[in-house]
């Protein structure tokens, strides 16, 4: 074989026929002046042909005693170490399983005793068909009719947030500004009073019952402020100075606080012919939201000018003095449970129901109610505040507090709710709007008293339910 040229080592296992011919080594190139490329050549096909010729004989070779070949034995010996160590592991496990009390058939859920059997048969009906949480809070089980008991016609009302025209007493009786007259409801009789008829240059601004009932408080568009016994249908007295109409005033025993347009309250003393013993001055707006709490400790005007004032009686220099409003802050309630707990309402570009801590004037919580609200009541009766509202959706709205959750919602009247006054007994909440009705809602009954046992028994009267619609006038 010269230098240069290719060699093939091809196996001879089959007659030197192989079903894949070709080469095993390739193609071999040696250096020049190399003489032993034909004895590598010759040592290589050698090593293949005994490598081949020794398969060949051991698979042939067979065990004089089994008759069998030598690789049968080897995959026969493989086979039973295989199952001899399988054998080994399962008496492993069992052993393991018979040592802690279980059974290899089966899957541990628990390693607790077994429950005792029940001797009665179980009734799963009654099992299931529990309530998942006994309703034990009278709350709870209290349905809060979303109609009005009745309804009255109140024309001619005047159509302004900042006015504020309807309030109820505590011998149960409505009074009501219709325009330039006030008109008296007896909520148990039902009968209509009219009471007074201011001037044809003047109309009706504000009403206001003192608290022990006898007296009412007219605030007029002249800034004059009228006294009036109801029973005896009389005047007492006029107080004048103010300078713009009066739209809201608020009694503390006897002394009558009045708001002004121009953003003053005076503090009147029905008692004495001076009659102004104070005047407190902060707001730059219309005064249109007053009340003093039930103590008589503090003061809370809201006004035009999107401010909440918290007054001190004794200091003409409010104690807190709060801008979180953006729009004018009519509705303003003291709770009656908590007498530090005030909550005030924001108009329309507000919507905002907040609550303040009149101790700490720190704000407490907050309700963005998605309308303009106009009023704000407690209830006396559970932990909860109804507020009505004006544009979009003209409703009034029960929450209940500290949670803020709204409990119903009912859409009130065809046009937004301007005032709204509490029953003495706490249960029904008259409400008046632009559309000229007088509404009676039911909305905080107390369940533990019978039907008809309260002071207002003639609204909730059957006779009365049909939303009977009648004239002040």
């Amino acid at each position: 074989m010269e230098n240069g040229d290719n060699y093939n080592i091809v196996f001879d296992g089959n007659n030197g026929n192989s079903d894949n011919p070709g080469p095993i080594n390739g193609t071999g190139t040696s250096n020049s002046g190399n003489n032993g490329n034909s004895s590598t050549t010759d040592l290589v096909s050698s090593i293949a042909s005994v490598s081949t010729s020794s398969l060949s004989s051991l698979a042939s070779t067979s065990n004089p005693i089994t008759g069998t070949s030598c690789l049968s034995q080897s995959k026969n010996a493989s086979a039973a170490s295989l199952s001899g160590l399988q054998s080994e592991r399962l008496n492993y496990q069992s052993s393991v399983a018979e040592a802690c009390g279980l059974a290899l058939n089966t899957r541990i859920l628990e390693f607790q005793p077994a429950a005792p059997q029940s001797s009665k048969p179980i009734d799963l009906r009654s099992q299931y068909n529990r309530p998942l949480k006994p309703a034990v809070n009278a709350q709870l089980r209290r349905k809060i009719p979303t109609a009005p008991e009745r309804v009255l016609d109140a024309p001619g009302i005047i159509d302004d947030y900042y006015l504020n025209l309807l309030d109820w007493s505590c011998d149960n009786q409505v009074a009501i500004a219709l325009e330039k007259s006030v008109y008296i409801w007896n909520a148990e009789s039902g009968t209509v009073a009219p009471l007074m008829d201011c001037s044809t240059q003047n109309y009706i601004s504000s009403v206001k019952w003192s608290g022990d009932g006898a007296y009412l408080s007219i605030g007029l568009s002249d800034g004059d402020v009228q006294i009036w016994d109801v029973e005896e249908q009389t005047k007492l007295r006029s107080m004048y100075g103010h300078s713009a109409r009066v739209g809201v005033t608020s009694w503390n025993k006897h002394i009558v606080s009045s708001g002004c347009r121009d953003g003053s309250i005076w503090n009147h003393d029905v008692r004495i012919a001076q009659h102004k013993v104070s005047e407190y001055v902060n707001h730059t707006g219309e005064v249109c939201g007053l009340e003093w709490r039930s103590d008589g400790v503090q003061l809370a005007s809201g006004g035009n000018d999107n401010l909440v004032n918290i007054w001190d009686a004794r200091s003409a220099v409010p104690k807190f003095t709060k801008t979180n409003h953006k729009a004018a802050v009519k509705a303003i309630a003291w709770c009656p449970w908590q007498l530090n707990l005030l909550s005030t309402g924001g108009g329309s570009y507000d919507k905002h129901i907040h609550f303040w801590n009149s101790t700490t004037g720190a704000r407490v919580n907050s309700i963005d109610t998605g309308s303009q609200v106009t009023s704000l009541k407690w209830s006396t009766t559970y932990k909860e505040i109804v507020s009505s509202h004006g544009f979009p959706n003209n409703q009034i709205s029960i929450w209940s507090y500290p949670s803020l959750t709204k409990n119903v919602e009912i859409v009130a009247h065809d046009s937004r709710v301007l005032h709204s006054a509490l029953s003495p007994d706490g249960q029904t909440l008259a409400t008046c709007a632009s559309d000229e009705n007088l509404k009676f809602w039911k909305i905080f009954e107390n369940l533990n008293k019978k039907v008809g046992s309260n002071v207002n028994s003639s609204i909730v009267s059957g006779k009365d339910i049909n939303n009977k619609v009648m004239m002040i006038r």
